[in-house]
């Protein structure tokens, strides 16, 4: 025979408590932040590859492949705040570039 504790004394979400409504404007806040963050590492990457096809000097790649990585150590910095760890899914999901995974991380200099 299985025992439940009292609806009334069971934790729940769907109550219009202070502590639940904040706490879910805070998940809409970081899901809503990861979202951005997602179509920063799009535009990057697809920049990148736009690069790949058109012939244009090593200075300008450079360039493109550090905005990449920032973008890219960002998102992956917004990922683990929402609790995501691994980032495999993401590398997979956004095709980023080798070049672009080895320069996370890297402070360059101004």
């Amino acid at each position: 025979m299985t025992v439940r504790p009292p609806q009334s004394l069971s934790p729940s979400f769907t109550r219009d408590s202070g502590l639940n409504l904040l706490e879910y404007e805070l998940m809409s806040e970081r899901a809503d932040a990861l979202g951005r963050h997602g179509l920063k590492v799009e535009k990057a990457i697809a920049a990148l590859s736009v690069l790949e096809d058109a012939a244009t000097t090593p200075d300008r790649r450079e360039q493109l492949l550090n905005d990449a990585a920032d973008a890219v150590w960002a998102f992956f910095i917004q990922r683990e705040i929402c609790g995501l760890r691994s980032n495999r899914d993401a590398v997979q999901r956004y095709g980023i570039p080798k070049e672009v995974m080895a320069r996370l991380g890297i402070i360059r200099k101004l």
